[in-house]
């Protein structure tokens, strides 16, 4: 017969994580699917949260909806910002090419016309140029952000980063100074935006801020307080390797691209890996410098197909295979990685870097 201990159900064992969000444009949407899979998860604690450009707006929206209705209120509140970001596109395009996969679509509209012109247009003109006709198109989406429970004490802790235009340094955002202005200068492409310029604690002057993929993207090193957990799950957009070399002008730009606003991440794991052999060598006293576990979701693959224009015009259909394809990435890291948190790394930093 069935004791009454035996019909209570199991408990499960909650692990703490920090999530670092990497910027990429549209493929944010990419985030959005694996924040909304790990949402789901009661396993899954979430305790702080690093983001840049695209990845600081998948935070705002996790952190405001997490502290207005938990975890399904955050699963709202990013479906509702990548609603805002996906806008209207032509759908009869759209249904015509995607038979041949969302790769066709990413080179069709690589060349079409609209983007080859926006494209030369940005090579020769500055953002700058357009007077007082200018306007900046994230704002009227980040204003809507409820930043008083964005700015929440409570867990989890956010970081936003930025690049300070005028020495080239990071510049991270955290508590009362996350604002419209530090989103918007976190996504601040120089040849796409002007500078976001607002007064500056850190220096107590005015600066203008860039995005901050040139020098965090996002930036690990908040989550290395005593308050947060050591693992590290990098949800990566931009892709670390191509098997194809890049030989027209618009392969080698996205490529150009993608390694610019994969190195700021990289030299940090470097570091994290070099204070790890000290601490195995005994150089340094690991009680001192807490051991860092680091785990990666990502999909390569299907990244290889996009390009820099799915990165900077929303397109519907993209955003929705780039969704599911996060959630998948998701499903695939609870089912073999996640086993690992608390534990070890799942990334061979070693392999990585040797």
């Amino acid at each position: 017969m069935d004791s009454a201990l035996s019909r209570k159900p199991k408990k499960t064992r909650t692990k703490r994580i920090n999530l670092a969000l990497q910027g990429g444009g549209a493929h944010g949407a990419f985030t959005w699917g694996v924040l909304d899979r790990l949402l789901q998860e009661n396993e899954v604690e979430i305790a702080g949260i690093s983001g840049t450009s695209a990845g600081a707006l998948n935070g705002a929206a996790l952190k405001a909806g997490m502290v207005k209705g938990g975890r399904e209120g955050a699963r709202e509140n990013l479906a509702w910002l990548w609603e805002q970001v996906a806008g209207v596109s032509d759908l009869q395009v759209e249904r015509w090419m995607m038979p041949h996969g969302v790769g066709a679509l990413s080179q069709a509209m690589e060349y079409s016309w609209p983007v080859m012109m926006a494209d030369a247009v940005s090579n020769m003109t500055s953002p700058y140029a357009t007077g007082p006709f200018y306007r900046n198109p994230l704002e009227d989406i980040v204003r809507k952000f409820d930043y008083e429970k964005v700015c929440n004490s409570v867990e989890p802790l956010f970081f936003v980063c930025a690049t300070r235009v005028r020495n080239g340094k990071i510049r991270v955002f955290s508590g009362d100074e996350i604002g419209p202005e530090a989103l918007m200068a976190s996504a601040c492409l120089p040849t796409l935006f002007r500078a976001v310029e607002m007064y500056d604690a850190e220096t107590r002057q005015t600066e203008a801020f860039w995005d901050g993929g040139y020098t965090g993207n996002p930036a690990l090193f908040p989550f290395f307080g005593n308050d947060l957990p050591a693992d590290l799950v990098i949800i990566n957009i931009n892709p670390l390797e191509r098997s194809d070399l890049p030989v027209t002008p618009k392969q080698i730009q996205n490529r150009i691209n993608e390694i610019s606003f994969n190195s700021s991440l990289l030299r940090e794991l470097r570091a994290i890996d070099f204070v790890q052999r000290l601490i195995e060598e005994g150089t340094v006293d690991s009680d001192r410098m807490n051991r860092v576990r680091v785990h990666m979701i990502a999909d390569d693959v299907l990244m290889e197909k996009l390009s820099v224009a799915t990165k900077t015009i929303p397109n519907p259909t993209v955003i929705a295979t780039l969704r599911d394809a996060g959630e998948a990435a998701a499903e695939q890291f609870l089912a073999d990685d996640f086993k690992l948190v608390g534990e070890k790394s799942s990334v061979d930093l070693r392999a990585m870097f040797g």
